[in-house]
């Protein structure tokens, strides 16, 4: 394999983490339990895999004959990764309001990746791969921590109804404390003599729901509010 063909290789995998990683950012600053380092293996193991069609001539030397036609080990390898994304499904897991997991099934699935680029005898793609991969795991694990995400939750706050604020001041006080709000919805108890606002409230601040929460709890007039963290 000569060094010009490696390059192109190496160029073609580092696009596909920059791009699978940008995508990813933007998911990340939505909040989205599938981020930057998950959408940036997914891209990269997809790239390492496409490898071994464009450059087949490379690796695979049928027998001369007339089994050449019939043999494809592309086929193979879909069998594997097709096997191996159920084995991915089984480490996502749904721990009340978050997604655990997704990153550790796409490396399970990079490594299904590298695996058959090794068994094909792509060293040098499957060492360059793994580089990569190990780079986003490590790397990319301390930008996605630092870079500013936005912190989704559903607000529903119950006030006592001799003493219940109009909406635009509840609205008012939540602007204040940097939420931008969506979806509100009114409910009123009688039995219980409450008003009960619901609505749908982001922010980028990283400690915005806490804020949010002492900001209530020291309110005499609210009964009682729950704030549930999501997704968008």
């Amino acid at each position: 394999m000569s060094v010009a063909l490696l390059v192109e290789m190496l160029v073609r995998l580092l696009v596909a983490l920059a791009l699978g990683g940008a995508l990813g950012l933007e998911r990340s600053y939505h909040g989205r339990p599938a981020g930057f380092r998950t959408h940036a293996l997914v891209c990269l193991a997809s790239t390492a895999l496409m490898l071994l069609a464009v450059y087949q001539a490379e690796w695979f030397k049928p027998p001369d004959g007339a089994i050449r036609a019939s043999l494809d080990p592309t086929r193979m390898a879909q069998g594997i990764m097709t096997g191996i994304g159920f084995l991915g499904a089984g480490v996502i897991m749904r721990q009340g309001l978050t997604v655990r997991g997704l990153t550790t099934a796409a490396s399970i699935w990079i490594t299904a990746g590298i695996g058959i680029l090794v068994g094909v005898g792509f060293y040098l793609p499957g060492a360059l791969t793994t580089g990569l991969a190990i780079g986003a795991l490590s790397g990319f694990r301390w930008i996605e921590r630092n870079i500013r995400t936005e912190n989704y939750a559903d607000l529903t706050v119950a006030f006592a109804a001799d003493r219940a604020p109009q909406l635009a001041e509840v609205l008012a006080l939540i602007a204040q404390l940097g939420f931008k709000v969506s979806g509100v919805s009114h409910r009123f108890r009688r039995p219980e003599e409450t008003m009960e606002y619901g609505m749908s409230v982001h922010t980028l601040q990283r400690d915005g729901l806490a804020r949010l929460s002492d900001t209530l709890r020291a309110r005499a007039d609210v009964v009682e509010f729950r704030i549930a963290p999501t997704s968008d």
